[in-house]
């Protein structure tokens, strides 16, 4: 699972179709909240705001 923002969505899945073998979905984060679950704030490869989850 990946918390990134736009400019790192393809390296994200690049990284979850190696690990995992599959497709990922994606997860727009600006539009969709979790109950259980609170998004990052930014994103994982650098400081820019977390848009996207890709599981």
């Amino acid at each position: 699972m990946y918390c990134v923002c736009k400019e790192h969505v393809e390296l994200a899945i690049d990284k979850f179709v190696d690990e995992y073998e599959d497709a990922p979905d994606i997860v727009d984060l600006v539009k969709t909240k979790f109950t259980a679950w609170e998004a990052p704030a930014t994103c994982e490869m650098c400081d820019h705001i977390a848009e996207y989850l890709v599981v």
